[in-house]
């Protein structure tokens, strides 16, 4: 018996994520957060639990609040966000 490497028609085969883990969507969004523009978020804390994201902590504006969802929920694999993040200063 012969046995030929195995070839991919000239493409490396490549892995796909189905269902990211929680440390990888958490990884996701503090990254998506850290790099937004228009927001700080160094005091901000993220907790995933299946696609949902707990975002927690302070921002100086309130307009950061709305932005840091709007970024979570921009991330691939997040579904729903429960946005517990204050602001600093008042409207």
């Amino acid at each position: 018996m012969v046995f030929k490497p195995q070839t991919f028609h000239e493409q490396e085969p490549t892995v796909e994520r189905e269902v990211p883990t929680q440390a990888v969507l958490e990884s996701d969004v503090a990254a998506a957060l850290a790099g937004a523009g228009g927001l700080d978020a160094t005091d901000v804390t993220v907790v995933v639990k299946g696609s949902q994201v707990n975002l927690a902590g302070t921002v100086l504006r309130p307009q950061e609040v709305a932005r840091a969802e709007e970024v979570a929920l921009s991330v691939p694999g997040i579904r729903s966000v429960v946005n517990s993040i204050t602001a600093q200063q008042p409207l």
